[in-house]
């Protein structure tokens, strides 16, 4: 079991000066999905703004990486790269400045590294002096994702001075895929919550950044450009799954099962000695 108190990150976000702000996406595009039109108006603000990478993106079955099926798992890598690039030039913002190398694990890979993961976090915590840090919701979209929540939350647990929020990434609700919004999380944590409402020129910059994706256009059309919502992160238990019912990956060619996944988040817990 894994709960700690979170300062609380949405009000650190307005703090007075900015400090170091670093986003942990599971996969390149994530980070494009969840706040990418808002990122360049926070690093105008005067934040030191990072993005870091779990996965690299290309999964190792080539029945998994789409329109790059045909190309070796290196080679998809490197396209994902370039496309992160060009999706943080769309967005206004210098992928030079910003982007980070990927901790480097393969799509769908995530979940057996989450100490690892979560040991790397820390070093980089150190290294860019980080205040805040946004990253997934733990609720069944993708096992990357959760692995990437997972780790992250460790991380900050054993670094009291970060602040921790959420980007909306995708889940499932009554069959339905869910894309900006959260699932309704009743647990107790702090409930300060930003709507993401984007208006008209953050709408054409966020769908410049997901055109971007060339290689990803047909799994990024549920993705539209209304809003980029944030909240802070509730406590999570784990070990425990996020929600009743089928989980979304559970109805996805993935080889995993939420008790699966589980039982690996309770060795990495264990691991991490939370």
């Amino acid at each position: 079991m894994l709960r700690q108190h979170h300062r609380c990150a949405l009000e650190s976000l307005n703090a007075s000066p900015p400090g170091s702000l670093l986003i942990v996406a599971a996969h390149p595009d994530d980070e494009t999905i969840g706040i990418g039109a808002t990122l360049a108006g926070l690093i105008d603000a005067g934040w030191r703004a990072h993005v870091l990478h779990v996965t690299d993106g290309a999964p190792h079955n080539p029945e998994l990486r789409f329109a790059l099926r045909e190309r070796s798992r290196e080679d998809a890598a490197a396209i994902r790269r370039v496309e992160i690039r060009d999706a943080l030039r769309a967005g206004n913002v210098d992928p030079d400045e910003v982007l980070l190398p990927s901790i480097g694990i393969a799509d769908q890979e995530a979940t057996l590294h989450m100490p690892e993961i979560a040991r790397v976090l820390e070093e980089r915590f150190a290294e860019l002096g980080t205040t805040v840090v946004i990253t997934h919701p733990y609720e069944g979209g993708h096992p990357d994702h959760d692995a990437a929540a997972l780790a992250v939350h460790a991380a900050v647990a054993r670094s009291s001075a970060i602040a921790l929020a959420e980007m909306t990434s995708y889940h499932t609700q009554q069959g339905t895929l869910i894309t900006a919004a959260f699932r309704h999380d009743s647990r107790p944590a702090c409930t300060a919550r930003l709507d993401g409402a984007l208006d008209a020129r953050h709408r054409t910059r966020k769908r410049r950044m997901l055109d971007a994706y060339r290689t990803q256009t047909k799994i990024l059309e549920p993705f539209g450009t209304d809003a980029e919502p944030l909240r802070c992160a509730p406590h999570y238990d784990f070990t425990q799954p996020p929600h009743e019912g089928k989980l979304h990956y559970e109805s996805l060619p993935f080889d995993w099962t939420g008790p699966r996944w589980r039982e690996f988040a309770r060795e990495a817990l264990a691991a991490l000695a939370l």
